[in-house]
Formats: structure tokens, C-alpha cells, sequence
């Protein structure tokens, strides 16, 4: 089949590369060029072992916190926006311990495929991109955020995944730029099998690797709409012209939403805003980490690539709003600092960069088709913080539906 995959995001990417493995000639089409949205500068981990929901009963209780504190890491900004209050109401109803679970073992078991996927690309392409497999910790604060987290291991666990609790001085030994640091946790949950890599380059290895392999790729292609045929999407429209397939694969991020609307269907994608800044690593023993590390309580994470260092953190539903505030990118300055004071001597060179992930409700992303749209139009959205991380084994379940 001809397929015309719209977005080239990792998402997108992923899935046009596994259909071009299954032997489909593919299209990519993009706004902009292959990693510029929300796979930009994300936090480069690839949590495949934790994949707790931001969707949990524990959000009732910061609800104002979040709504009113200036320094919250989670932001929420309402607004006259319909999407954001029904997103919000929906959020808020999925905060049970019922949906978190469930939410844990459905993303669990495509994070299980997707790392299968990711290694099998891997061997296959060989790309460069900072790939690390060094594992990573999760820091928490006091002792009731680290019963929290037991409870969280102790079902993950259950799921299937290889992780444990460790003390504050096992943190120090596991990674040595926590020393001095680790006295102000409680304790952390240690997963040996996580890995790290630079999204962008990735996504620029995969659209270079495509088009050698005969699919086309158009940049700066927004699509407006997709033409029907009887019933059928025959092509996408775009300021470059139609672009005919037999399929269409919408991977479009938080943009998805929009195009759905055309086709009839409600998307329950909305933005949730995240910043990063990227600092060039100092390189002695013990300075900067080499364990990619969450600190739960700042809501930031740090993962290693190759002599820089990745910071990323926060959620804000604000909308659209892609501008990136100082202050913002301040708090990531002062949590560097904070948890590893000599991680970099350059802390003027920050690349300062925010991204929309692509959020559901549940946390759950949205994969196939959906009536009223065409039967030939299939949804690969709504992957939250973890696009990355579940962008193959989505890819892979796309290939898997996708119609005759």
C-alpha cells in the first residue's frame, strides 16, 4: 500500500520506518522539518519500567497547589478554552486508583513492545544518537513520597518490570554525582534497565535512513484536510498540493486535534507544556551524572548525552503557548545546581527550549482508527511525556491494523 504518514515526529517517524520494514511504500509530510515539535529537546529518557500515569488519586490533594503556587512544577493556567476545561474534568475523573492502574498495565505492555521495536531499529540502523543504557533513579523527598513510590514498584512489579528501592547512600554509590545530595532524600526506585538518547537526532538518523530506502518526505507541508472518495481519505491537501494514498497515519501531536474535528472525531488531546535546557557536561569523575535521574518532587529529570546534559521538566496546560519564560528555564538552572552543583562550568550556554506534548486525559495514547473518520485513517497520538518511549511499539500496532 501507499501510506501517507502526517507528522514527523518520532512518532510519525517510528511509524513510517515499520512500515517501510513491512514493505509499504510511505509518504511523510510535515509543517515544519522531521523533529521540530515536542521531539525536539524533550528529557530523553526512555522509561520503559515506569510509566506511572500523571493521572493518579494523588492529584486531588495538590489540586491547590497546582492551581495556585507560582513554582509549581504542574501549572494549570484555565482559560476560555472549551477542550481545556472538558480535558481538565476528564483528568480529574481518571485521578482514581481504578484508571491509574489500568493506565500502569496498558502502557507497561506497549512500552514491552516498543523496546523490542527501538532495539530492533537500533541493530538495524546503527544511528547516532547519544544512546545510553546506564539505567535511572528516581529521587523522592520524604518518606511519604517513597511509600507512594513502593506502592507504585510493588504493582509494576506485578506487571512485570525489574526495579527496587534503594537508600539515599545506595543513590551515591549507584551514581557519584549524587554525593553530597543524597542526604536530602528519603530514598529513590532504581531501574538498571532504562536508557537515555538525543530524541532529535534520532529523528533526523530515521528521516535521512527513509528517504534512502525510496519513501519521500515533505517538509514545510501542513495538511489542512484530507480528501473523501466514497467513503475513503484519497488524499491530503496541502500548500504543496494533493497528496494521494490508499492510507493516512495522523501523527500530528497536539495539532491532531484539530484535523480530527475535520473528520467528525473528538480527540481528547490537549497540550501539556514542557521545558528543557541542554548544558555542555563537565567531564570529571563524579561531576555530572551518567544515570539518568527523575527528582519527583521538582518534577525534573536529568539524562546524559555524550558530553551534554539534558534538563527537562514541568507540565503546564496553558493552551498553545510555546513562548518560554525566564523563570522557567531559572527553575531548571536552580534544580541543576540544587541536585548537581558541579555538572557544568557553562551554565550561560543553556539552549533554552519548550515543547506541547501531546496529552490524553488517562495518559493513555490514542492507536487505529475511529469512527466517524474513514476506515483508511488511523490515529498515533495523545503519548503524553512518553512519546519517546512508546513511539515503536505504537508504530508497530499501526502496521498491525492497518487496513487491506
Amino acid at each position: 500500500m501507499r501510506v501517507c504518514v502526517v507528522g514527523a515526529g518520532i512518532i510519525g517517524l517510528a511509524t513510517a520506518w515499520e512500515l517501510q520494514r513491512a514493505g509499504h511504500e510511505v509518504v511523510v509530510l510535515d509543517r515544519d522539518v522531521p523533529g521540530q515539535g515536542a521531539s525536539g529537546a524533550n528529557g530523553a529518557q526512555l522509561s520503559y519500567s515506569y510509566v506511572a500515569p500523571l493521572a493518579e488519586p494523588g492529584i486531588w490533594a495538590q489540586l491547590p497547589h497546582l492551581l495556585l503556587a507560582p513554582d509549581s512544577p504542574l501549572k494549570l493556567r484555565p482559560r476560555l478554552d472549551p477542550l481545556q476545561w472538558l480535558w481538565g474534568l476528564r483528568f480529574l475523573a481518571a485521578c482514581n486508583a481504578r484508571s491509574a492502574h489500568q493506565t500502569t498495565g496498558a502502557l507497561l505492555q506497549l512500552a514491552a513492545e516498543s523496546r523490542a521495536g527501538f532495539e530492533r531499529m537500533r541493530a538495524e540502523l546503527q544511528p547516532d544518537c547519544d544512546y545510553t543504557t546506564t539505567g535511572k533513579l528516581v529521587l523522592h523527598a520524604d518518606a511519604a513520597s517513597l511509600q507512594a513510590a513502593r506502592r507504585q514498584v510493588e504493582l509494576q512489579r506485578a506487571l512485570g518490570s525489574e526495579q527496587r528501592l534503594v537508600s539515599p547512600e545506595e543513590c551515591a554509590a549507584i551514581e557519584p554525582a549524587l554525593d553530597g545530595y543524597h542526604r536530602q532524600i528519603a530514598g529513590a526506585v532504581f531501574t538498571p534497565s532504562e536508557c537515555a538518547a538525543d530524541c532529535l537526532k534520532l529523528c533526523q538518523a530515521l528521516a535521512q535512513a527513509l528517504v534512502a530506502r525510496g519513501a519521500r518526505l515533505h517538509s514545510h507541508a501542513a495538511v489542512s484536510d484530507l480528501v473523501r472518495q466514497g467513503g475513503r481519505a484519497c488524499a491530503a491537501r496541502t500548500p504543496q498540493g494533493e497528496i494521494q494514498a490508499d492510507a493516512f497515519v495522523l501523527a500530528l501531536g497536539t495539532a491532531s486535534h484539530a484535523l480530527g474535528r475535520r473528520l467528525g472525531v473528538y480527540l481528547p488531546v490537549y497540550p501539556l507544556k514542557g521545558y528543557s535546557i541542554t548544558l555542555a557536561a563537565d567531564g570529571a569523575p563524579g561531576a555530572a551524572p551518567r544515570v539518568s535521574v527523575t527528582d519527583s518532587a521538582r518534577k525534573v529529570v536529568f539524562a546524559r548525552l555524550g558530553e551534554r546534559l539534558r534538563v527537562a521538566g514541568m507540565a503546564e496546560l496553558v493552551g498553545a503557548d510555546r513562548r518560554i519564560p525566564p523563570a522557567r528555564i531559572e527553575t531548571l538552572v536552580q534544580a541543576t545546581r540544587a541536585v548537581f552543583p558541579r555538572a557544568s562550568a557553562r551554565f550561560e550556554a543553556l539552549e533554552p527550549w519548550a515543547g506541547l506534548r501531546p496529552a490524553t486525559p488517562t495518559g493513555r495514547p490514542i492507536i487505529g482508527t475511529l469512527a466517524p473518520a474513514p476506515a483508511n485513517v488511523l490515529f498515533n497520538t495523545g503519548h503524553g511525556a512518553l512519546g519517546f518511549t512508546l513511539a515503536f511499539g505504537s508504530a508497530a500496532r499501526i502496521v498491525a491494523q492497518l487496513p487491506h
